[in-house]
């Protein structure tokens, strides 16, 4: 289930949002959370994430979680995992949960391995267009020592989150076509090249043109493995491209696209000419 939405916790401005534990069993009651000791460190995640308008998107992450030797993390009671959170790390930032807790594996007494993943469902509002670009990456804890999970004595349980642990980029998905209006020209006429480049919308989950944005046009010669850039060519404002290339060689034609930070990089598939 959800961790994001099956923790709900509160003990004052605290808000445990982030474990796998029913909501039903996520109702406060008195007390405050004693900080658990317990650390992170040593996160490894992707640098970039690919996310669409309506697939999930599981991305993958490991760290090393130390702590003391009165925290046991065995417990059946016992959860923790990472998150993504963008912006200035605090209670109100978006963020990003997996659906399950990171699973831990002892490596002594005081250390464990932890891996698990952030599980993220453009479909279901997880995200807004203008959160795409650097997210960072944080941890959590928490431990119920045996407390009833529907009705806790907050101060016997132990709670610990930290931010500032990695960054990675939730990027916009983009894709990128070709067309050419003739498959067969004669050495030294020209050819017109079409495409299109269009990003995830996160919002309404459809792709739209991504417009005024530089894209390069390519060409292999036939026989070979490599692109050349012929010249760069914008998007109009609905993400469309057209231009006219000399044809020299047989060969393949598309458009790259180089990325941003919001979107990744995309080339098409490159489309064959014969020079007759």
């Amino acid at each position: 289930m959800r961790i994001r939405a099956t923790m709900a916790a509160v003990t004052g401005a605290l808000a445990l949002t982030a474990l796998a534990v029913p909501a039903a069993q996520a109702a406060p009651n008195s007390g405050t959370p004693y900080t658990l000791n317990v650390s992170f460190s040593n996160v490894s995640i992707a640098k970039a994430v690919k996310v669409g308008t309506t697939s999930e998107v599981s991305v993958s992450y490991a760290y090393t979680l130390t702590h003391g030797s009165t925290v046991n993390i065995a417990a059946k009671d016992f959860y923790t995992g990472a998150f993504l959170y963008h912006g200035t790390y605090g209670d109100t930032a978006p963020r990003l949960y997996g659906d399950n807790p990171a699973t831990c594996t002892a490596t002594s007494s005081t250390t464990a391995t932890c891996k698990g993943s952030v599980d993220i469902h453009p479909a279901d509002g997880d995200l807004q267009n203008a959160w795409a670009g650097s997210w960072s990456v944080g941890g959590v804890a928490i431990a119920f020592n045996g407390q009833s999970q529907s009705n806790p004595d907050m101060s016997k349980v132990g709670f610990k989150e930290q931010g500032g642990l990695g960054t990675t980029l939730v990027q916009r998905n983009s894709k990128l076509t070709t067309s050419v209006s003739s498959t067969s020209v004669y050495k030294g006429k020209s050819v017109t090249v079409s495409g299109k480049l269009s990003r995830a919308n996160w919002q309404d989950h459809l792709y739209h043109g991504f417009s005024g944005v530089p894209v390069k046009l390519q060409f292999r010669k036939a026989g070979t493995s490599t692109y050349t850039t012929v010249k760069t060519v914008y998007t109009d404002s609905y993400g469309n491209l057209k231009t006219t290339a000399t044809v020299n060689y047989s060969g393949y034609w598309r458009y790259s696209f180089g990325g941003y930070s919001t979107t990744p990089a995309v080339s098409a598939t490159g489309v064959y000419v014969a020079a007759k």
